[in-house]
């Protein structure tokens, strides 16, 4: 292991831990600050002396805070200038212009409109923008208008007549004060001096701000130019009170919601992958929360609040009931579920379902989290997911294509068939990964400093897996040359399909080689010994295998039989000499007792198959041995053993039919999700197969039906696992018969098992096709490719660029390979020799997407908060 780069992220975990010790004094230093909002502030003039700025740190704020590129706040998580820099731009040159200061920061902040407003504006979805930047565009250009502002050539009528006719359209059709999300009152700042002209308007503004106590829908800049137009004593408290709590700029929201704060800080750790480094911190955040009463009946139903308010609200418990069920607290869907109690709520968020659609979307990702029985948080599933699916992004002027295809992800995808290592490089690559939650312009962000220190972090620590995860590939291949199971001459050759799976499910520190081995190793004797048992070898010479195994004597064995059986007994040495040094303790007797019941059931499958059906068992029959035969307990409790010696007792008192409810729920639902996408080469092969046998038990069904039955089961199964993995104290509720329990890092190795076979077998059999060209991305980008971030600019979805780069991939591929069906004249197989090939100039920027088919999209997603397990 690379001394020097485990000293690298040390230090820099450390410095990202001295930030968080300040967060419960700071927690809005988290947040960037809003160069848009810190500009409006500035404009304001002292009402005792006119002539002089009311908040001079404000303007000394804009002067000192001007990026490099020459623009003001708007940079996505790579640093890179967004569609808010153009609206913050402009706020800050009307600053500076108003007070006759800073003229080279003006030339400069001119030069970058010059530059790149087109570039920016023609970058949009289909000429369609967001309803914020429709309203708030050219309401900024008005004003730099007419302050005197000498805007670029760039500003011509040709390139911003389509925004100022979506204004045009938005101006007729709002009401000022209507059931819009947020209304376009909250925009007082940018609308047009029209608006403040006569009574009505004007009582209206007034109203608002004596309801709101002074503050406009809680926005500085909104609030700003009520001030600005009433003079109104509150609206300045509000404003005073603001720069006395943020004097280093202000947020685009005032007062913020602290505890979303921290939440949206624990989320980013997570999904850029290094939560690991950071579990005390974490913890005291997500019970500092809990503590605060997140969990509690007395449920706040908001009626009172505006929509912004309640969507700020619901995101921010749709995130804390997500996160904390999955730390282990024993939550309540009432506190998530409190908006499908009122009626009125319900109503104005299915009128603006694309104002809160990224509420929406968290809300459905805790919903995910769902254990059996939870009726109200099925309902909030529904609920979102049927506003998402009426997105329609085309015809929106609020929904990107990047955020819609990121949409189409969640929806398509179940959650367990996510690869935890490639989401985190999809995260890190994402430029909108430093999006926290939906404000009134755009996205509240991260500051920029801690997102430098995270990606920092993100990056080395990717990177590092990266080195030691190719290290390891490359044992696992001499060690299957050795024994003779690469070039076994029959089957599946899967030793990097198998390190692949479990390197990016299993979560598991840098330190845990030997587990991540033993796993690897046993799926790969797993596979080798299962195609030998279905293909090649006669039910007499299966019958003397598992004989043998059965006495752990090898000596009457001749062939493929003898290799299978001397590299499973120097496995089983291996790792109970592993464990015996560091336990010691001698597992051998324990260890052989798993696999010998694997190889019986192995047997009895092969018997029902080799005596032509003569022998058809019942459903719960053929599930009773199928779950064995399935083996994800063979991998799964040996490493449970060896990650945490208090497992041992799990393996060595029963049988299989005495495993812990948590073990056989990992070897039933990997059994279902195999017979699903199997049961046709099955039946060709005159093998049984659940789908097949439901039919035989209900010959009214069709093979719609049986599939629909057994997606019910594994719903529900999904569900009880979760339980049992997640929740800390569910032992409490379980039978007495479990004496001892799992704790928890080798519960995550049971989650992870299953999640290696959703992703295997979630739409098709993906382990058995060696022509899967996006697996082939996907082992690529988790062990070879180096993380792309900042370099390439972002792929608009509508070029669909994968098709033609999957082509040129597999032209590559075939390029390269002369095989035979499942071996090459070299002993390299087929997928061992795609992911040698030396010349990636066409392979790269394909494999740099993560899982267009299996995601259904681009890599391209623009989105803070991914849950993953």
């Amino acid at each position: 292991m690379d001394s020097s780069r485990l000293l690298m992220i040390e230090s820099v975990v450390e410095e990202i831990k001295k930030e968080m010790g300040g967060m419960d004094m700071q927690p809005y230093s988290f947040v960037n600050p809003s160069a848009y909002d810190t500009a409006w502030l500035a404009m304001i003039p002292d009402p005792g002396r006119p002539g002089q700025p009311a908040f001079r740190g404000c303007l000394d704020w804009v002067v000192r805070n001007q990026m490099d590129g020459g623009f003001w706040g708007g940079s996505d998580g790579h640093g890179l200038p967004t569609i808010e820099s153009l609206t913050a731009t402009l706020a800050c040159l009307v600053a500076l212009t108003k007070w006759n200061t800073g003229k080279d920061n003006i030339q400069r902040g001119l030069a970058f409109l010059e530059a790149n407003t087109e570039k920016l504006l023609v970058g949009m979805n289909n000429g369609s923008y967001p309803r914020w930047f429709a309203i708030v565009f050219p309401g900024m250009i008005e004003l730099a208008r007419k302050i005197g502002l000498n805007l670029p050539a760039a500003f011509s009528d040709h390139l911003l007549i389509d925004v100022f006719n979506t204004r045009r359209q938005i101006l007729e059709t709002e009401e000022l004060v209507g059931d819009h999300c947020p209304p376009l009152l909250s925009y007082l700042e940018a609308l047009p001096s029209c608006y403040f002209i006569g009574n009505r308007n004007s009582t209206i503004i007034r109203n608002e701000v004596a309801k709101a106590g002074g503050a406009s829908y809680q926005s500085p800049s909104a609030t700003a130019q009520a001030f600005i137009l009433t003079g109104d004593d509150k609206c300045l408290r509000f404003l005073q009170d603001l720069v006395q709590t943020c004097p280093n700029g202000v947020p685009q929201t005032y007062p913020m919601d602290e505890a979303l704060i921290k939440l949206c800080v624990v989320n980013q750790i997570q999904k850029l992958g290094v939560g690991q480094h950071f579990s005390r911190e974490i913890e005291g955040i997500l019970s500092q929360v809990y503590r605060c009463g997140i969990n509690g009946d007395d449920q706040l139903e908001g009626k009172s609040r505006s929509m912004l308010q309640l969507c700020a609200q619901l995101h921010k418990d749709a995130l804390a009931f997500r996160l904390l069920r999955m730390h282990g607290y024993n939550v309540s869907p009432r506190r998530l579920c409190w908006f499908l109690r009122d009626g009125g709520i319900r109503e104005v968020m299915e009128k603006n379902h694309e104002q809160v659609a990224g509420v929406m979307l968290e809300v459905h990702r805790a919903a995910e989290v769902m254990f059996p029985g939870e009726v109200e948080l099925n309902e909030a599933m529904s609920f979102s997911r049927r506003l998402l699916l009426k997105l329609k992004p085309t015809q929106s002027h609020m929904i990107s294509m990047p955020f819609a295809t990121l949409i189409e992800h969640e929806i398509n995808l179940h959650w367990a068939a996510r690869m935890d290592h490639l989401e985190h490089r999809m995260w890190i690559e994402e430029k909108d990964m430093n999006a926290l939650w939906m404000g009134k312009l755009s996205f509240h962000r991260l500051s920029n400093v801690m997102n430098r220190k995270l990606m920092h972090l993100a990056i080395l620590d990717y990177e590092f897996r990266q080195s030691i995860y190719k290290n390891e590939l490359e044992e696992l291949n001499r060690w299957s040359c050795k024994w003779g199971l690469k070039n076994i001459g029959f089957g599946r050759e899967k030793t990097t399909y198998c390190y692949f799976a479990i390197s990016s499910c299993f979560p598991l520190g840098y330190h845990h080689s030997d587990v991540r081995l033993l796993a690897t190793k046993s799926a790969i004797l797993i596979t080798v010994a299962d195609d030998y048992f279905d293909e090649q070898a006669s039910l007499h010479d299966l019958t003397l295998l598992t004989q043998s195994i059965q006495r752990w004597n090898g000596k009457s064995l001749s062939g493929h039989g003898a290799t299978i059986f001397n590299a499973l007994d120097n496995f089983v040495k291996e790792t109970c000499e592993l464990y015996l040094q560091k336990q010691g303790i001698d597992i051998t007797s324990h260890i052989r007792k798993i696999w010998c019941e694997t190889f019986e059931s192995w047997l009895v499958e092969a018997k029902w198959s080799k005596n032509g059906n003569n022998i058809i068992p019942s459903t719960e029959e053929y599930l009773r041995n199928g779950m064995t035969s399935i083996a994800t307990h063979t991998v799964v409790l040996p490493s449970s053993c060896l990650l945490d010696p208090t497992c041992l007792p799990m393996i060595s008192s029963f049988k299989p039919s005495q495993y812990q409810a948590l073990t056989k729920l990992a070897m039933v639902i990997p059994r279902l999700l195999n017979d699903i996408q199997s049961y046709r080469k099955e039946q060709d092969q005159g093998k049984l197969n659940y789908v097949l046998l439901y039919l035989k038990e209900n010959p009214e069904a069709e093979i719609e039906d049986s599939i629909a039955h057994i997606r019910n089961i594994l719903e529900s199964k999904r569900q009880e696992l979760l339980q049992h993995v997640l929740l800390d104290n569910y032992n409490e509720l379980m039978s007495t018969d479990d004496r001892h329990h799992f704790p928890k890092p080798c519960k995550q190795l049971h989650l992870a098992c299953v999640k290696v076979f959703q992703m295997f077998f979630n739409t098709r059999n993906r382990y058995d096709d060696d022509s899967d060209t996006e697996m082939l991305q996907d082992i690529q980008n988790a062990l070879y490719i180096p993380l792309n971030v900042g370099k390439t600019p972002r792929i608009s979805p509508s070029h669909h660029p994968i098709t033609h780069d999957l082509k040129d991939l597999q032209e590559v591929i075939s390029s390269k390979l002369r095989f035979r069906p499942s071996l090459m004249s070299n002993g390299e197989t087929k997928t061992a020799a795609a992911l040698n090939i030396t010349n990636h100039h066409h392979a790269s920027s394909a494999m740099k997407l993560y899982k267009p088919i299996k995601y259904g999209c681009s890599r391209n997603m623009v989105r803070a908060s991914h849950f993953m397990f």
